[in-house]
């Protein structure tokens, strides 16, 4: 599906308010309600935009401590990659996960209530069969900048 400078427009204000009303969306991209709106249905029956959410502050709300964490594999085959993967969806505690280059597999965001249940959690990883090889914990001091701005590479101005 291409993209034009409508559609991408779309993106860039949804990923910044998904609370937008239709009229001033259709305002914002110089569309009419109807033809706007049904751009942004096709963006979502195509699984360009998956859904909507809040973006909840755990600092104001809850006792949470994120953690990010690098993750090595043992063995780097699809295989091996699977199954961390597999069981990585199935983990409330972690929030992001990536697959990265550069000397580690992948990155993590796990938000634990604290550092001993976080250390719990790799500590049942370590033992279990999934292939971690090495891991680098980074606890994070303070939050700098945070969502929902969405990447500046749909923004089309």
């Amino acid at each position: 599906m291409s993209l034009d400078r409508f559609d991408l427009k779309i993106l860039s204000i949804l990923a910044r308010d998904g609370r937008i009303t239709k009229s001033r969306l259709a305002e914002a991209i110089n569309l009419s309600v109807s033809p706007c709106w049904a751009r942004v249905r096709r963006l979502e029956d195509a699984g360009i935009i998956t859904g909507y959410g809040a973006f909840i502050s755990t600092a104001a709300t809850l006792e949470c401590t994120p953690v990010w964490v690098q993750i090595e594999l043992e063995q780097h085959d699809l295989a091996h990659a699977g199954r961390f993967e597999a069981m990585i969806q199935d983990v409330a505690e972690v929030s992001e996960c990536v697959a990265v280059g550069g000397g580690v597999d992948y990155l993590l965001k796990i938000e634990a209530p604290s550092i001993d249940h976080y250390q719990r959690l790799i500590d049942d990883w370590l033992i279990s069969d999934i292939g971690i090889k090495r891991y680098r914990s980074y606890i994070v001091t303070k939050t700098i900048k945070q969502g929902p701005k969405g990447p500046a590479c749909i923004d089309p101005a």
